[in-house]
């Protein structure tokens, strides 16, 4: 099989039935993928607006990808809003995270993954490599 298979995909639609426990540490604003495959790579693509680089960890381990972020409200703007004298009426952005899994196929090479970030789009490049062909093996007569 050459494609990526989402690891999260049925946590997706928000409805989490019999998983309430996952449900509290998942994120209902987890940003979708667009995932392409040529002959010589798979590249995967996520919008991240307002994000950086810095916010943003991708890992690689056992052929599994990891895309996850978590950003938080600073202490130097509360402090700021402090010395304004602002009262909030609704205050729903102080942090937010997510945590997206991707099984990848066998045909990856995991020591060329390369990830880039620009106008807050990540992209991340998953090359592949050549599956060594089924050997046949010979019988000996004893």
């Amino acid at each position: 099989m050459n494609e990526l298979s989402l690891f999260n995909s049925l946590f997706d639609d928000g409805d989490y039935g019999l998983f309430p426990a996952i449900a509290k540490n998942c994120s209902f604003g987890v940003p979708q993928v667009d995932v392409k495959e040529t002959k010589d790579a798979y590249t995967l693509e996520m919008d991240l607006p307002g994000r950086t680089e810095k916010d943003v960890d991708v890992d690689l381990k056992d052929n599994v990808l990891t895309i996850a972020s978590h950003t938080e409200e600073t202490k130097e703007k509360k402090s700021e809003e402090k010395k304004e004298d602002v009262q909030w009426l609704i205050h729903e952005r102080r942090f937010n995270s997510f945590c997206r899994r991707f099984s990848l196929p066998k045909d990856v090479d995991s020591e060329a993954v390369s990830a880039n970030f620009k106008n807050g789009v990540l992209s991340v490049n998953i090359p592949r490599k050549a599956l060594s062909a089924p050997k046949k093996i010979s019988i000996s007569v004893a």
